[in-house]
């Protein structure tokens, strides 16, 4: 019987084992590809390269302009700008309006809800003819702040949603002890249901961080200046019409991923619920 235990104990873990491996499969195999010298497409299905070198690193970063300026430090700047910024409108704007669709009930609310969910189903791509007329209307195109009220338009709704959703699981009984207590709506609103809505704010301004940060289409087309791209569109240029720079664009895609693991990790304590537990007697 102890053998038969034993083999109870370790399949999970062998299992465990397998699906880390074939998770962190094409991982590695994009790392091989940064790493190696060649520009060539390696088929090979080993996933450590044979010859290790970091100069598609380093002419991946080192790009300049003519002029002379560090382009890829530029087009960094403007994808944490653009994402960073797109991130903070959705949560500055989307809180309170989460917090009043939650708890108030007013004329109209069934529709504007609604109105924001299906804002969701219709992707990017169908509404950038009419987004590109009013962005050159105000004279946007090929602006970061243009990029940005256009994310803006997708991250306000999700956010809005994402944040109701919390908001409806925290105990009304803790507003009224705190407006018993003589704290306005706004005291309300700062002191209590944000800092207990942290793990939601936290999914919030990740996931919002994530779709500008890996946005390319509408980068694409909303910018044509190298000193505008954001870093999906600089990945494409490695993309030619004949031929495709391996190294150079597995290299881009492994530092563009860095920024936003870092990202994660950082608000990986967040990321957890259940903070109000125990918060209401009874």
């Amino acid at each position: 019987m102890r053998p038969l235990a034993s083999m109870k104990r370790l399949l999970p873990h062998l299992i465990l084992v397998a699906a880390s491996v074939v998770a962190l499969y094409p991982v590695l195999w994009v790392l091989k590809m940064a790493l190696t010298p060649s520009q060539a497409f390696d088929p090979s299905p080993m996933p450590f390269p044979s010859h290790a070198t970091l100069d598609n690193f380093a002419v991946v970063v080192g790009t300049h302009d003519e002029a002379g300026h560090w382009l890829f430090g530029r087009q960094l700047a403007n994808s944490l700008i653009v994402a960073g910024a797109t991130a903070l409108v959705g949560l500055t704007l989307a809180g309170s309006a989460a917090y009043a669709f939650s708890r108030f009930r007013f004329p109209g609310r069934e529709t504007a809800l609604t109105a924001f969910l299906l804002s969701q189903i219709f992707p990017g791509v169908v509404m950038m003819i009419p987004l590109y007329i009013l962005l050159d209307a105000a004279h946007l195109l090929d602006s970061l702040w243009g990029l940005v009220l256009v994310y803006s338009t997708t991250s306000i709704p999700f956010s809005t949603w994402m944040l109701k959703g919390y908001v409806d699981t925290l105990p009304k009984e803790l507003e009224e002890a705190a407006l018993m207590d003589g704290a306005s709506r706004w005291t309300l609103f700062r002191r209590v249901i944000l800092p207990l809505s942290r793990p939601a704010l936290a999914v919030t301004a990740l996931f919002s961080f994530m779709t500008a940060w890996n946005e390319y289409i509408l980068a694409a087309t909303f910018t044509s200046h190298p000193t505008r791209y954001t870093l999906p569109v600089v990945l494409q240029r490695y993309v030619g019409e004949h031929g495709t720079d391996w190294g150079y664009f597995a290299a881009g895609s492994i530092l563009t991923s860095v920024v936003v693991m870092g990202l994660f990790f950082a608000l990986q304590r967040y990321l957890v619920s259940g903070l109000t537990a125990g918060s209401v007697k009874g």
